[in-house]
């Protein structure tokens, strides 16, 4: 029966002997195995050294460096950690231009790289990063910066290794093994009540500044559709049927360095969504459209017509709250609260998850809505169901029985 061959990239038992040397030379010992190359072919590999153990510790690393190093390719265990991160960036650039990835996080990932992972690890060769080496690295972060960042960091770390798996230059990815990194807990969904929503209109309608920028219109076009503020500002007259009573979000508002502000796609296939529209809303936006927009135009233009910057609008609405009890207000506020309305109007998780253009409405339960509400629902069930076994009523013992163990 023929022997099974090496699996490809490894070595068999690693033999060392002593080489004759004439009298007065320095003893020498050679270390020999045989190792399967990635053509498929076994070969037979050596190393030398002063003693068997350290022809045998040369032997080793001459095969791991073999192992990990295809004389062929120019991207291998040898690579510097630098040039891998930069070709998986490509392949990202790649996946933007298809629309498989958003620039936003492509963005985030550069900065990442830049910021935190390069300066630890770029000069490094692939084959040199190990398990050990990434946790400290991962460790520092969290312990000096955050562990949100650590959190990132180590996305991107086994990013850019696991490319380096892929086409062959690692045979694992070193990340796979650290710990999950714990961030803090989120924090409790908080949307507006009803009194705070009517202070933060009157605040609104009151700043002429924001007026000008339409703040009151913006803000209450999200309160009724619960869309992202991206979502809010990319969306084109075109995508609103005013007769029909709906909206189409179809595309968000991010900006791309080199680029500037692009309108790309949702963030997923559920982010591409037709929504009915609240009475008011429709009201709000024929007066809007009565004043001389056209169809290209976005609903909520910059002064030139154009798409407005999320981040500015950001800044518009912190200036705008002011710094009273309404501080805490942002943006994603209006979309917690419109999940809550929904969800105070017991609507179910999955219509309230397709509203806010979620593909899981688990997710939408998680952050979304609201949790320990006190709800007498469960209560009742319970009490209905276990109201005869309560201890001491006669249905909950036996008729006429003594103490347990006892016999009549």
């Amino acid at each position: 029966m023929a022997r099974e061959p090496l699996p490809i990239g490894t070595w068999g038992l690693i033999r060392a002997h002593e080489v004759p040397h004439a009298s007065g030379q320095p003893r020498r010992f050679v270390a020999m195995a045989l190792f399967r190359d990635f053509d498929g072919r076994t070969r037979r590999v050596q190393a030398s050294g002063r003693s068997s153990i350290k022809a045998r510790q040369a032997l080793q690393a001459k095969l791991q460096e073999r192992a990990t190093a295809r004389p062929s390719s120019d991207f291998n265990g040898l690579t510097k950690f630098s040039a891998a991160a930069e070709r998986w960036m490509e392949t990202l650039q790649l996946m933007v231009a298809d629309g498989r990835r958003s620039p936003g996080t492509v963005d985030t990932y550069e900065r990442q790289l830049r910021n935190h992972v390069l300066p630890p690890l770029g000069e490094l060769r692939l084959r040199e990063i190990t398990t050990p080496l990434v946790d400290r690295v991962i460790g520092t972060i969290r312990t000096e910066i955050s562990p949100s960042t650590a959190k990132s960091a180590k996305s991107v770390i086994s990013g850019v290794l696991g490319f380096a798996v892929r086409y062959g230059a690692l045979q694992y990815n070193p990340v796979r093994e650290i710990e999950r990194i714990e961030a803090k807990p989120r924090r409790a969904p908080r949307g507006l009540t009803s009194d705070e929503r009517v202070a933060f209109f009157t605040q609104l309608t009151e700043d002429p500044i924001a007026r000008r920028k339409d703040l009151p219109e913006l803000v209450f076009f999200m309160l009724a559709t619960g869309v992202r503020i991206g979502e809010a500002l990319a969306t084109l007259w075109s995508d609103v049927d005013l007769d029909g009573g709906g909206v189409n979000i179809t595309s968000t508002i991010v900006r791309v360095r080199g680029k500037g502000l692009v309108r790309k796609g949702t963030k997923s296939s559920a982010g591409e969504r037709t929504l009915a529209l609240p009475i008011s809303a429709i009201e709000m936006l024929r007066q809007r459209c009565a004043t001389g927009a056209t169809p290209p135009q976005p609903v909520f233009p910059d002064t030139l017509g154009g798409f407005r910057d999320p981040a500015n609008v950001r800044r518009d609405l912190r200036n705008a709250r002011g710094h009273g009890d309404l501080s805490w207000v942002t943006s994603h506020a209006f979309r917690k609260t419109a999940a809550t309305i929904l969800d105070e109007a017991a609507l179910s998780a999955r219509l309230i998850a397709d509203q806010l253009g979620h593909s899981r409405p688990s997710m939408t339960q998680d952050v979304y809505l609201a949790r320990h509400r006190v709800d007498s629902q469960a209560a009742d069930a319970l009490e209905s169901a276990l109201r005869q076994n309560r201890p001491g009523s006669q249905k909950g013992s036996k008729e006429g029985g003594n103490e347990e163990g006892q016999n009549p």
